[in-house]
């Protein structure tokens, strides 16, 4: 893994993590890695030592919350405008994995499978996680602009 990776609330902290669309007021809104679910992003912390949401002081834990919605509406009009099959969006913040305060927003799609549409999008395959077909790059930059802008919008 390259060192932004490891570090992917520091990095976005000195500029250097790639996947940030937007500086936020309590964080960061970022691609997820992978885009199996197209428009999949995340909302950092910016606060490197905050591992649950209550390790935020309560305004910056309304802040976050608030941005976390914000980054959902912009992920849910920018999946509309790109996916006539979009349902809807999830969003959770889990921290299972990852130690660092984090938010999923998962967009959700019709054309799921069946067996997975209504379920968590934790239960598809580990496979796709790492598969190179659907990992972030150029080809995903249009939904990621109309995101960024949607987002800017809604902050105004």
């Amino acid at each position: 893994m390259t060192d932004w990776r490891r570090d992917r609330v520091g990095a976005a902290l000195r500029g250097a993590n790639p996947t940030v669309i937007a500086r936020v007021p309590a964080g960061f809104a970022v691609m997820g890695d992978v885009q199996w679910l197209p428009g999949y992003c995340v909302l950092l912390t910016d606060d490197p030592d905050a591992q649950r949401l209550s390790d935020l002081p309560r305004s910056a834990r309304a802040e976050y919350l608030h941005s976390m919605a914000l980054l959902g509406e912009a992920v849910e009009l920018a999946c509309q405008e790109a996916d006539d099959r979009f349902r809807r969006v999830n969003l959770e913040i889990l921290g299972n994995t990852d130690s660092f305060l984090h938010a999923h927003v998962w967009p959700r799609y019709d054309w799921e499978p069946a067996e997975l549409i209504s379920r968590p999008v934790w239960l598809y395959p580990p496979s796709r996680w790492r598969d190179t077909e659907t990992a972030l790059g150029p080809q995903h930059d249009t939904l990621r602009a109309s995101i960024r802008q949607h987002f800017r919008d809604l902050q105004a």
